[in-house]
Formats: structure tokens, C-alpha cells, sequence
């Protein structure tokens, strides 16, 4: 390991937070031991997480779609928890959210693990359908 590699690097925090020190953070650097022992490679079909911190649940393409579906349910009136109020009902913007996820749709095309494409495309199909119910006015949003 050359010398470069093996030295920390410091953030300096220069913003006025009501005194005149500055923050500094001190990051070690990565070992190259902790590199992954393949490369990555486009169309590699192994689920890419995020770093996860400790008690936090691991970031998946799944559950991504599985978020921008709530939010897009709940903006077109969904109830989703018992406790929850009443959100306001905002056609557009759910419509944007499906929008977002059919574009995810086809700009992944092929290179989704067969379990991700079926969430995706049942996750459409739903909220295409709740948004031609709401949008049409025929159901009234009812709670899950």
C-alpha cells in the first residue's frame, strides 16, 4: 500500500454554526482489503444495495418501487394506516409517480432480476388502475 492510499483525509466544516470554531471530520481511509472481490459489471444480475447503517433496513430496487408506490397511493387518497389523517388528494402529482415508475420500466428493460420486474409491473398495473378509479370519480378512496 502506498503511503497516498493509507493516509486519512479531513473535512473541513467552514460554515457559521454561532461560534468561530470549525468542525472537523477525520475519515480513515478504505483499506483496499474491504474492495469487493469482483467488479461490477453492467447487467450484473446480484441485488446492489446501499451501505447500510446500523438498524437500518438495506436500500433494494424493490423496495424503491415499493416506496414511490405508497407515496403515489397515498396522493391519490389511500388511507395505508389506521392512525394516518386524511392526506389531500393530488391526482397530478400521483400521476407524476407513475410516470417516474414507467419510465423506470422501460429504461431497465432486461437488466431486472425476475422477482424486481414483477413488483414493478404489479405495482403499475395497481396504481394505473387506482388512478383511472380516481380520476373517473367511480370509488371513493377506501382504507387498506
Amino acid at each position: 500500500m502506498s503511503e497516498e492510499e493509507s493516509k486519512a483525509f479531513v473535512i473541513r466544516d467552514r460554515r457559521g454554526h454561532g461560534d468561530d470554531k470549525e468542525k472537523v471530520h477525520v475519515t480513515a481511509a478504505t483499506p483496499p482489503s474491504s474492495a469487493p472481490s469482483r467488479p461490477v459489471t453492467h447487467g450484473d444480475p446480484a441485488p446492489q444495495t446501499a451501505p447500510s447503517h446500523e438498524g437500518a433496513v438495506p436500500v433494494t430496487f424493490s423496495g424503491f418501487i415499493f416506496s414511490l408506490s405508497t407515496s403515489a397511493m397515498m396522493l391519490m387518497g389511500e388511507k395505508l394506516d389506521p392512525q394516518q389523517g386524511q392526506m389531500p388528494v393530488n391526482l397530478p402529482q400521483a400521476k407524476e409517480i407513475i410516470d417516474i415508475l414507467s419510465m423506470l420500466e422501460s429504461k431497465t428493460r432486461g437488466n431486472l432480476a425476475t422477482d424486481e420486474q414483477a413488483v414493478l409491473t404489479d405495482m403499475l398495473y395497481a396504481l394505473r388502475m387506482k388512478y383511472v378509479d380516481a380520476a373517473s370519480g367511480t370509488h371513493a378512496p377506501h382504507s387498506s
